[in-house]
């Protein structure tokens, strides 16, 4: 039994360094057979692709009261997620201001933001505003701008362009290499070779007697 005892006792002394022995290897082991973590994915670029499209479509939006405010045409539109841009072909903007006055937008392109207030024409851009009477009983006469770009800011009411346009009010004609135009002041500023043609206002005539 004494020896037995004393056998006991040395053995103890080594148990924990077998304990230790043991741990080492069984970690070992783990590390050796555990996965290596995965790497972390790189951040995909956004892409600019459509999400949707419509073709031969027409949008109309109207006020509280029901009246039309605006109707957008296009042979084929592309709507960007990433930008939420709207690209039209063949487009054809008719619009009203609070006044009821009609405004008229062609182009071949279009490219117009989420809420449609500000619309990018390119290639045969046209912006007309169609002949009105004001609330003073004053005659607003045609108003027509054309060139290869027009960016129209529908809530202001203010069309700009960094290329060269014709402008035509009424009987007059003006050419320029850039222009801003604000429909609320009736501010017109055209820069770069600037030309002018005023019409003399037509004579009034007297009524028979």
């Amino acid at each position: 039994m004494i020896k037995l005892r004393d056998a006991l006792d040395r053995g103890s002394l080594y148990l924990p360094v077998v304990l230790m022995a043991l741990l080492a290897l069984g970690t070992y082991w783990l590390v050796r057979n555990t996965p290596e973590p995965a790497a972390p994915e790189a951040e995909r670029p956004v892409r600019h692709d459509p999400d949707y499209f419509m073709r031969q479509f027409s949008v109309k939006t109207f006020d509280e009261k029901g009246r039309l405010q605006s109707e957008v045409r296009g042979i084929e539109g592309r709507h960007f997620p990433d930008t939420d841009t709207l690209e039209i072909d063949q487009v054809h903007i008719r619009s009203y201001n609070a006044e009821g006055k009609l405004v008229v937008a062609t182009a071949d392109r279009a490219l117009s933001n989420g809420d449609a207030s500000e619309v990018q024409l390119f290639g045969n851009a046209v912006v007309v505003r169609e002949a009105s009477t004001g609330p003073n009983g004053r005659l607003d006469p045609r108003l027509e701008f054309r060139s290869e770009f027009l960016h129209a800011y529908v809530n202001t009411e203010r069309v700009r362009s960094h290329l060269p346009v014709v402008l035509t009010r009424g009987n007059d004609r003006f050419t320029g290499d850039s222009m801003t135009y604000d429909n609320l002041s009736r501010e017109l500023e055209m820069k770069g070779r600037v030309h002018g043609m005023l019409m003399p206002a037509p004579a009034a005539t007297s009524p028979r007697r």
